[in-house]
């Protein structure tokens, strides 16, 4: 009897496969999360150059801890502030 090989992958490659997946979903959402934290605020105002960013924290403060003085966090850039404070968003009424 000759034996045809298979396209059904083996529950463990799966399963190994899947693990990989979710792995990498989890990391990507822990990485992304710790970069950017604007709650509260929207992403325009706290689209601030580094060159023109305000300290609005203090050493080791977290982004919860920035954010609940009603500050951006971005840690992406270093040597700059990461706690900063928000570009004030304008109406225009005539």
């Amino acid at each position: 009897v000759k034996r045809v090989p298979s396209c059904v992958p083996e529950p463990t490659v799966v399963i190994m496969a899947r693990a990989l997946c979710l792995l990498g979903l989890v990391l990507t959402l822990v990485f992304s999360s710790s970069v950017e934290e604007y709650v509260g605020l929207s992403a325009n105002q706290c689209a601030v150059p580094a060159k023109d960013r305000v300290d609005c924290g203090y050493p080791q403060v977290t982004p919860e801890q920035c954010n609940n003085r009603g500050c951006c966090f971005d840690s992406s850039i270093p040597e700059v502030p990461w706690c900063f404070k928000p570009l004030q968003e304008t109406e225009c009424t005539f």
